[in-house]
């Protein structure tokens, strides 16, 4: 693999010739609509080579334990890592290894029917680098009755069809967007969070899902043990079928906290058969402009995370989005990687890359107001790939399908092996 960042003054030939490869090629693969480039722009090239994973050495390890894990030698470790000194590796010390075996993972996207045709165009398109899929189609009333909104049999049949296994969405979402009140409602009855389990599980039974993903949001803190006593009544009646669970970040257990106080990890772990961390949105809409998900940060969230969940159950969420935000007012705008990328290109702004965040951005102006666009691109990726392998995650989420980031899914098919079936 090559990820080459573009210098003021190359073009896709100079840069097609320096790799061997067609400009139609690397258009294709980085989704670019022209032969115009921007300095900083991060150009994919795959490549035809082994595979560089990352390990932290850990208590009781031998070198000749870590060569026999990945297939290759003592000596390609020394050389993979000049300098270190074998008879003085620490717990923790990041080592890189050229292997032949790829990182496993467990993968899930999201999906919303409401988007139509093209959403199932690009599950289709994708569907051989996923494991699982949440439709997310399904809110509940205060009475705990859960309800659909838009047509989810056609991402069903579909996901059956391709190998990948559907799961029923979930979220406390009223008029647009997640209501504490009604999560906190619901789950503070013993009548109502059983209404909300049957219901859901009519749905599953009814339209063949093969589990249910649950995103409730901003659980009031008071309804912390509530909530663990509805999934662990979910999972009753679920038996084999899948429960996910997606919690808040954190880097420390805050149960007050009227955000993130309502998900004990701990307990969560103990029932859910995955658990993924929304590692996203560190710089939210309407906030400042910020990284969308920096590395240090998910680095942080993810240490804590594994402390107190099986890592065999852990995933952490991969954006495929960046956010445009006025800055004068922090007006956002959603658009897809690839959106971002192409609107640099288009408005002809250099691309700059955040080391310690591992995040692209840029600036512009438009209609005399001066934008900032946070990102992803196949470097903040790579790295947020190298992060999951280091910390020996189950797999990751991906905030949506229907956002296109070809670079992604390129790299996906390359580098990395995904579990079907669990």
């Amino acid at each position: 693999m090559a990820i080459h960042v573009v210098q003021q003054g190359e073009s896709l030939w100079s840069i097609s010739k320096r790799y061997d490869t067609d400009v139609s090629e690397i258009m294709d693969v980085n989704g670019l609509q022209s032969g115009v480039l921007v300095p900083g722009l991060a150009v994919y090239i795959p490549e035809k080579e082994l595979f560089t994973r990352i390990y932290l050495f850990q208590p009781n390890d031998t070198l000749a334990k870590i060569a026999e894990k990945f297939d290759v030698s003592v000596s390609d470790i020394l050389k993979t890592n000049p300098g270190i000194d074998p008879k003085q590796l620490i717990t923790g010390q990041r080592l890189e290894i050229i292997s032949p075996f790829k990182l496993e993972l467990t993968t899930l996207a999201f999906a919303f029917p409401a988007a139509g045709e093209s959403v199932l165009t690009s599950f289709s398109e994708n569907a051989e680098h996923l494991t699982l899929l949440a439709i997310v189609a399904y809110s509940f009333t205060t009475e705990g009755n859960a309800f659909i909104e838009g047509n989810d049999e056609p991402l069903i049949k579909k996901a059956l069809q391709l190998d990948v296994i559907p799961l029923l969405m979930v979220r406390n979402y009223e008029n647009g967007d997640f209501n504490e009140k009604l999560a906190g409602d619901v789950l503070a009855s013993k009548q109502t969070r059983d209404r909300l389990v049957n219901s859901l599980l009519n749905f599953v039974k009814e339209k063949g899902y093969g589990g249910v993903s649950v995103d409730m949001e901003f659980i009031p803190p008071a309804r912390r043990a509530d909530f663990v006593l509805f999934l662990r009544q979910l999972k009753r009646g679920l038996q084999e079928k899948i429960l996910h669970v997606n919690v808040h970040a954190k880097t420390e257990d805050n149960p007050t906290n009227r955000i993130v106080g309502g998900h004990n990890y701990q307990e969560i772990g103990k029932v859910a058969d995955l658990v993924a961390v929304m590692t996203i949105d560190y710089g939210y809409p309407t906030g400042p402009p910020e990284p969308i998900a920096p590395l240090w940060w998910m680095a942080q969230v993810i240490r804590y995370a594994r402390s107190v969940i099986p890592i065999e159950k852990l995933q952490s969420a991969f954006p495929l989005y960046g956010y445009d935000k006025v800055i004068s007012s922090n007006k956002t705008t959603a658009l897809s990687a690839l959106s971002a990328q192409n609107r640099a290109i288009k408005v002809g702004s250099a691309i700059l890359y955040d080391q310690a965040a591992a995040s692209p951005n840029y600036r512009y102006y438009a209609e005399q107001a001066q934008h900032s666009v946070w990102f992803e691109d196949i470097r903040s990726f790579t790295a947020k790939y190298q992060l999951i392998d280091a910390y020996d995650l189950a797999g990751v989420t991906y905030w949506h399908i229907g956002l296109a980031f070809p670079q992604n899914w390129a790299y996906v098919e390359r580098n990395l092996l995904i579990r079907k079936g669990l």
